[in-house]
């Protein structure tokens, strides 16, 4: 039986992850998470995930459809939507892990070690690129955004091992492939503060997605599950879109893809089949 101290210890974690969730104000989010300090496993109906985590009145989620078209990284203008739209990815990306940490209970210790890693890691990411927004004389919110990352967060809120496949090793794992053109193209117009900001996002972001992909593994192999093999029919089951290349192989091993699953998106890429790319990975990828 757990003593009561340590069964209170793990109400208080996973309260304070729940307040750091609901919380509305940038500034107040990241400060909650910047503080919060992993005492143990959460345990089984502890607290409801909500189904809409705290967001700012702004920016106005609209369609993808109806987001302004992208402008030349060549003008300030276009950098700033471009690290606007990043700063709205890496924003939404600390409430998913928030809400990995709360809404999946009983789980091996390490994984909320992981996930809250992962929560602190992304608001230092959204820290640096409002800091350059705000460089810029605007801030995050200017400009409307989407709600296509949080879509994916409840189309796989009732499995973790889909949320492990489907988030960290699809949506993350599309950032590998584009992060490195968009540092690029940014050093190339004169804007090396911005590219220094997306090289520790890239480099964090293939930890996240070896989590993910940890994660991912140790649920199959919990439910006697083939992990290449459900990897591939819940992207062929789940999934609209195509996948889009080129691939970023050594990055993609690092964040803990098998050389067969590799092979696989490659021959996807090759015949421009479906499915793999969200919303959230295409609005990153369009800045390229």
């Amino acid at each position: 039986m757990m003593h009561v101290t340590e069964e209170k210890q793990h109400r208080d974690f996973a309260t304070e992850v729940l307040s750091a969730l609901l919380a509305t104000d940038p500034t107040g989010k990241v400060t909650q998470v910047r503080a919060l300090h992993c005492t143990g496993a959460v345990r089984a109906a502890l607290l409801p995930c909500p189904g809409v985590p705290g967001r700012p009145a702004r920016p106005e989620l609209v369609a993808p459809k109806k987001l302004p078209r992208r402008r030349a990284l060549s003008t300030q203008a276009g950098r700033f939507a471009l690290l606007h739209a990043l700063a709205h990815i890496e924003f939404n990306a600390i409430n998913l892990a928030l809400d990995a940490l709360c809404r999946f209970v009983d789980l091996p210790l390490a994984y909320y070690q992981d996930w809250l890693q992962v929560a602190q890691e992304e608001a230092e990411h959204f820290v640096l690129l409002r800091g350059l927004l705000q460089a810029m004389g605007g801030d995050y919110g200017d400009l409307p955004a989407h709600d296509g990352l949080w879509e994916m967060a409840m189309d796989t809120a009732t499995d973790p091992l889909e949320r492990m496949a489907l988030v960290p090793r699809v949506l993350e794992a599309r950032g590998l492939d584009v992060t490195p053109a968009i540092r690029e193209r940014l050093q190339e117009v004169g804007d090396s503060a911005a590219a220094a900001v997306l090289e520790r996002i890239e480099t964090d972001e293939r930890g996240h997605v070896a989590i993910g992909s940890h994660w991912f593994r140790y649920l199959c192999e919990q439910r006697g599950l083939d992990a290449e093999q459900t990897f591939r029919q819940l992207l062929q089951e789940r999934y609209r879109g195509r996948i889009q290349g080129p691939l970023a192989l050594e990055a993609r091993r690092a964040g803990g893809f098998s050389e067969q699953e590799l092979l696989w998106l490659q021959e996807c890429v090759a015949q421009n089949q479906r499915p793999v790319m969200g919303s959230a990975a295409e609005e990153k990828s369009a800045h390229v």
